[in-house]
């Protein structure tokens, strides 16, 4: 059993995890700003992230909102995929 985040040390460990998260929010924000220019797939990752760790209600609903947009953009995707050219089977 560990001793509760407010009355530890911040460890290294601590820090680099959230190095890497801020690093894939920073990345994420890039794609969702920049929506013309990437695939589904990659705008689908990056929309999961920021609804899973935006800062912000408004950026997290933003991003689920996105989503939906995705899916009725595409109706055969509950059914039957189209291949998406960055994706390797």
């Amino acid at each position: 059993m560990s001793i509760p985040l407010p009355f530890r040390k911040p460890s290294a460990r601590d820090r680099a995890r959230q190095d890497w998260i801020d690093e894939r929010l920073r990345e994420a924000r890039f794609v969702v700003a920049d929506v013309v220019n990437h695939s589904d797939h990659l705008i689908r990752l990056a929309c999961n992230v920021l609804v899973q760790h935006g800062e912000t209600a408004a950026e997290r609903e933003d991003a689920r909102i996105l989503l939906v947009v995705l899916d009725a953009r595409s109706p055969g995707r509950a059914g039957r995929q189209r291949p998406d050219p960055e994706v390797r089977r």
